[in-house]
């Protein structure tokens, strides 16, 4: 091989340290290629970092903090490449690890609470144990089974966001399923494990601490159906979470984080949101499907409504936020906005009995309440629209009722679009800045899509059919104002840089060909050969030739054969976008 060629060939400096009689273990971890030695499996190397001593050595530098005069290598180099070293999942360096009972408590020492725990060594440690629960799951699960201390000192610790990873690990609610999974969820069941992690959500810790607390327990929500997750809908952990959420009406913290996994055990896909996979199964609208709720976790959230509502009272709260267009007297805060998203969430399970609940404490009501007094809050009027949307969707004239007439949901909505700006008003919560022009109120895009479905359900529902039969003065908004702003909003009636259809096509036209759409191709050759001849697809700030000025325009000319295959594209594009939705709703 090339490469093999002694003129061409260098000795590697680890190859150079290895070669004297004697050397230490520092000696290599401050060689710059010895991680590359090591993914290479050199075997000098890999026989000398395999012993016992040197494992041992290696453990000290994740375990334990250096001393304060310690010099910089010995503080981050050494414990950095340790860790390197352990994840480079060589076999016979983490066999020596797990087989010897004494490396293994020294691993395990870090979790110890009369010890510093270092975010920085956390890190390090969180590696080495994941990659032992990958490379070496059933040595290690062993281990954790026959001390039972070390779930106790994870919990305690699931402040630290590392170790919160290794707990989410060890509940299995990652893609890595290790031999005896089944065994082991069982065995955490049926330990105390869960009961100490709920019980982190109590207001007496840090925020942090709820913070982490809670994403363990919506990965084990994530995770169902599993022991642990059964375990976690149960009546009695859902009244224990709640009772951590309610305990104390000061610490929001723990309210907003017990009602997320309230939320995940409701819909254990929603919080998955951010990952990759996710925004491609919301192309192709698979996020919509709704996931079965155990009734019975359900029931045992209900009881827990009435005291979340006295919660969204904000008469009572003093508190002023100046803001960019006047002042918020209160601010809805994020206590509040969780228990509308939580409302929504719970209103989507199709549950009759927390509709009629939802209805009777009046919950809905208070909610479309909040919409309108806080116009620019366009996470409030998201969560709202998905209230009102499940409401309609639901096809139940009950409720459909409720939101129409004793909500009074299209009154409200008419009386908004006749004066679309926030008044000064002592009673709202929001009011404007003294001495300038009142802004727009900021959900009228919301407003517009709620119309729009009032009026697509009323085709299939009679009792929206009737109640709008019933109010003229919605019908002559819906047929003036409401119908202009459709027409404006429809982007096939755009001519700004793609062509213009023949044929008006709205929203809701699904039984629409739209291969069949007619698209003006002289205008659009016409288009293209201006946008190029003008440099209009360049650099703006590049400055034009004056020779250019006479360039012959077959350079840049695009026949009707041309604009065919734009049109192509075109329609490729409608094929995959074709319901696209323009609010007018500013951020």
């Amino acid at each position: 091989m090339f490469w093999r060629l002694t003129s061409l060939s260098t000795s590697s400096p680890v190859e150079s340290i290895l070669d004297k009689e004697n050397f230490s273990l520092e000696e290599l971890l401050d060689e710059e290629e010895i991680i590359q030695e090591c993914k290479a499996l050199n075997s000098r190397l890999v026989n000398f970092l395999r012993d016992r001593a040197q494992v041992e050595e290696l453990l000290r530098y994740i375990v334990e903090e250096p001393p304060k005069d310690a010099e910089s290598k010995r503080a981050f180099k050494f414990p950095f490449i340790a860790c390197e070293i352990f994840t480079c999942e060589i076999d016979v360096i983490l066999k020596t690890l797990v087989e010897e009972s004494e490396l293994m408590d020294m691993l395990f020492s870090f979790l110890e609470p009369d010890r510093p725990h270092s975010a920085l060594l956390a890190g390090y440690f969180s590696k080495v144990i994941i990659c032992l629960m990958i490379r070496k799951t059933v040595p290690l699960m062993h281990y954790v089974q026959a001390h039972q201390n070390v779930l106790r000192q994870l919990v305690d610790l699931i402040g630290i966001t590392s170790i919160m990873e290794v707990l989410v690990r060890l509940v299995g609610a990652d893609d890595h399923v290790y031999p005896n999974f089944m065994d082991v969820m069982q065995w955490l069941s049926e330990s105390d494990m869960l009961e100490m992690i709920v019980d982190k959500l109590s207001p007496s810790n840090l925020p942090e601490v709820h913070a982490n607390a809670a994403e363990t327990l919506c990965a084990i929500a994530r995770n169902a159906p599993s022991a642990l997750a059964t375990k976690l809908s149960s009546p009695s952990f859902v009244a224990r979470i709640f009772d951590h959420a309610l305990e104390d009406s000061h610490s929001k913290s723990g309210l907003v984080h017990s009602l997320s996994v309230c939320i995940s055990l409701l819909d254990p896909k929603r919080l998955s949101a951010y990952s990759p996979l996710f925004h491609s199964f919301r192309n192709q609208h698979m996020y919509e499907c709704p996931v079965p709720v155990d009734p019975v976790t359900v029931g045992a959230m209900l009881p827990k409504l009435g005291d979340l509502l006295k919660l969204l009272n904000v008469s009572s709260d003093d508190k002023v936020l100046p803001t960019t267009y006047g002042e918020l007297r209160p601010p809805l805060g994020k206590h509040r906005l969780k228990i509308v998203e939580f409302i929504s969430v719970l209103l989507k399970t199709g549950n009759v009995t927390a509709e009629k609940e939802l209805i009777n404490s009046g919950t809905i009501k208070r909610v479309i309440d909040l919409f309108f007094e806080y116009p620019c809050n366009n996470f409030l009027h998201h969560h709202v629209e998905n209230i009102i949307m499940s409401c309609l969707e639901s096809k139940k004239d009950d409720i459909v009722d409720h939101l129409l007439r004793e909500c009074n949901l299209m009154g409200k909505i008419l009386q908004t679009e006749k004066n679309p700006t926030i008044l000064a008003d002592s009673n709202q919560p929001t009011s404007p800045a003294v001495g300038k022009r009142a802004p727009r109120v900021c959900n009228l895009g919301h407003t517009t899509r709620i119309s729009n479905k009032i009026l697509q359900m009323g085709n299939s529902q009679s009792c929206i059919r009737t109640y709008l039969l019933e109010n003229t003065e919605w019908n002559e908004w819906q047929a003036t104002t409401l119908h202009e702003r459709n027409l404006v909003e429809n982007v096939y009636r755009w001519s700004c840089g793609r062509p213009t259809a023949l044929q008006d096509r709205t929203r809701d036209s699904d039984e629409d060909d739209l291969h069949d759409r007619d698209y003006d191709v002289s205008a659009l050759a016409n288009n293209l050969n201006q946008a190029f001849r003008y440099k209009s697809y360049g650099n703006i700030d590049t400055v034009e030739d004056p020779r250019s000025l006479g360039q012959d325009d077959e350079d840049v000319y695009f026949d009707d054969e041309s604009a065919e295959v734009v049109i192509s594209s075109l329609r490729l594009g409608d094929d995959q976008g074709r319901f696209v939705t323009v609010a007018n709703n500013p951020l």
